[in-house]
């Protein structure tokens, strides 16, 4: 399973308002086909962010991701629940942060990851910092990695190719 922040990771941590206080948010489409690819290959992703947003909500369905937890104050007790869930353990899970309300639940993960851009106390006690900023790519950056390091990515990559390739013809 892996699970992940948003503002900061999946965006670049920019937060627009316009003049009726509508939200917007920029999501980079290579994090969305990584996603696509880490379920592909069985696995499990979910959001745990401390702030509420419908365009999250949004985004997370245009994913088909069904693990959203929005306005967790406590990101590791709310980690710790759905790896429950799920019939996991923490040490069974890779997280994705990018700053210090990231950093409990990062302590207690398999695999900890931040973004290049994150906060310095993160960058010093992860396991892996992606090349890739916040909002640029750095999900789908970890999935490859994970993949790879599994010797699963050209398995996967395979799989959605063929896939592609028939939904075309």
């Amino acid at each position: 399973m892996i699970l992940s922040d948003v503002d900061g990771v999946l965006t670049d941590g920019g937060i627009i308002y316009d003049n009726q206080s509508v939200e917007s948010k920029k999501f980079h489409v290579r994090d969305g086909l990584g996603i696509k690819l880490w379920r592909m290959s069985g696995g499990m992703f979910g959001i745990v962010t401390a702030r509420e947003s419908e365009i999250v909500k949004q985004r997370a369905a245009e994913l088909k991701i069904e693990i959203v937890c929005q306005g967790s104050e406590n990101k590791a007790e709310q980690a710790l629940a759905i790896v429950q869930q799920h019939g996991l353990m923490l040490d069974e899970v890779c997280y994705i942060g990018d700053d210090l309300t990231d950093l409990p639940l990062l302590r207690k993960v398999g695999l900890a990851a931040c973004v290049s851009d994150a906060a310095e106390e993160l960058v010093s006690e992860v396991d892996l910092v992606t090349d890739r900023p916040g909002g640029y790519g750095a999900v789908r950056e970890l999935i490859e990695t994970v993949l790879k390091g599994q010797d699963r990515w050209q398995d996967v990559l395979q799989v959605y190719l063929e896939h592609a390739e028939g939904k075309s013809q």
